[in-house]
């Protein structure tokens, strides 16, 4: 599953980790991704969709 949301295309971001010793090895702080049925038009699809883009209203979740 590719890391990236379908409606506003977030993915994951990039940085590092430091240690008290100011050691640094990288890491990736991921989006919170959900697949949900969402309603398109009259169609129903399944998306890998951010909980932002849920909560903010950007789709609508189909009914089972």
């Amino acid at each position: 599953m590719a890391k990236k949301c379908e409606v506003c295309g977030k993915t994951p971001v990039f940085g590092h980790r430091i240690s008290h010793a100011h050691n640094v090895s990288s890491r990736r702080w991921m989006p919170n991704l959900q697949r949900v049925r969402v309603k398109i038009g009259t169609k129903v699809q399944r998306m890998n969709v951010c909980t932002r883009c849920l909560r903010s209203g950007k789709v609508k979740k189909a009914a089972r």
